[in-house]
């Protein structure tokens, strides 16, 4: 019984661990070769190829060495929430949308990012019709589409 057990747990680990996470990698790279530290700049600028990461199975440009060297050491501070999908449509329609790389909100410490096209800018809505709330909705639809199938 106990090996079984012990078997079991192992196969759960193992499945477990190969489920990786879905990014939103258009164009390569999470945010569209966006430099993710520069946002909590309040400034989208595009991350260069010479200054390049991968964390979590995916990359990351930066614009440089410093901001590389700043994600290598707290890559997870600076990772879009959602995978870098529009924030807003996974709170509303449970999506994975892309974005505009230059649309984009630091909130709570953390950086969301919206799709902006064909006059629709989700950052609009997201402010509009409570961010808070939506917020946590997309935390809780995150969970259930979060998975790469």
């Amino acid at each position: 019984m106990k090996e079984k057990l012990t078997v079991l747990f192992l196969i759960f680990v193992v499945t477990l661990s190969a489920q990786q996470y879905d990014y939103n990698t258009k164009k390569s790279f999470v945010a569209e070769g966006y430099d993710v530290t520069e946002y909590f700049s309040n400034k989208a600028v595009k991350g260069d190829s010479k200054f390049v990461a991968t964390y979590d199975h995916v990359k990351y440009k930066f614009a440089s060495q410093k901001n590389l060297e700043k994600f290598k050491g707290n890559p997870k501070k600076y990772i879009p929430q959602y995978g870098g999908y529009c924030a807003y449509a996974v709170a509303v329609n449970s999506e994975k949308v892309d974005i505009d790389p230059k649309t984009f909100e630091i909130r709570d410490g953390k950086l969301y990012l919206f799709y902006n096209s064909w006059g629709v800018n989700t950052l609009d809505k997201w402010t509009k019709e409570d961010a808070e709330q939506l917020q946590t909705k997309a935390d809780t639809n995150w969970e259930k589409i979060k998975i790469k199938k």
